[in-house]
């Protein structure tokens, strides 16, 4: 029965991050080629996309467990669809050889590493401490570093925040798993719920990947 019910928990949370990543590549795409990217550029819109997508994160995350299925579902969609615009610029930054190559590797790569956050015995709850520690003080250096231009500090922050998601990617793999043995949580929200946050660390992963070993255009 355990088996089981691991198996469903796996099966539909990573259906949930397919359909999660699916859309954000639609409207990536499209944002890209039908130029929309450029009148969001052009009308200062990045801010405003970038502070909804940080106020979706924080309602999904204080308001899951209050919320119904619909509405967690409806809260998990719109982040991908707001991800997807704002992620239509490496269409503009990278050949799209080199994004596809690169998306690829960074699934192969997750998935072992979810693979591993799955199957682990080791009580890992200590890492989160750790791991957001680390990213918080690797978002501020990256912010400014914005202001400062250093390349090399740029490529050191990438190798720091990419290993630190392969850190969180075992720690929330292994967390859902537990999850869906705490009374009174809904399996479906829960399903939703982990696809989220297993799609917040595969697009970080990706892009850190990218990033550094991306192919950029001339």
């Amino acid at each position: 029965m355990e088996e089981n019910t691991d198996s469903k928990l796996i099966s539909q949370t990573f259906f949930w991050m397919f359909l999660g990543l699916l859309g954000t590549a639609i409207v990536s795409w499209y944002t890209y080629s039908s130029g929309l990217l450029v009148k969001i550029i052009i009308n200062d819109m990045w801010r405003v996309l970038l502070i909804a997508e940080v106020l979706v994160v924080i309602l999904f995350s204080l308001l899951f467990r209050k919320l119904s299925p619909t509405f967690v579902g409806i809260l998990y969609f719109a982040y991908a669809t707001l991800n997807g615009v704002t992620l239509s610029s490496i269409f503009y930054c990278f050949e799209l050889n080199s994004i596809i190559y690169l998306f690829l590797a960074s699934a192969l790569l997750f998935g072992g590493l979810a693979l591993y956050g799955y199957k682990t015995e080791r009580d890992i709850s200590s890492w989160y401490n750790i791991l957001f520690a680390v990213l918080i003080v690797g978002i501020i250096l990256s912010i400014i570093n914005i202001f400062i231009g250093n390349s090399m500090l740029d490529i050191i922050l990438d190798w720091v925040i990419l290993l630190v998601f392969f850190g969180i990617t075992v720690y929330d793999m292994n967390k859902i798993k537990s999850l869906q043995y705490e009374e009174g949580i809904n399996q479906e929200k829960l399903y939703i719920y982990g696809a989220m946050q297993l799609y917040l660390d595969f697009i970080n992963i990706f892009l850190r990947i990218l990033s550094i070993f991306g192919k950029r255009r001339d």
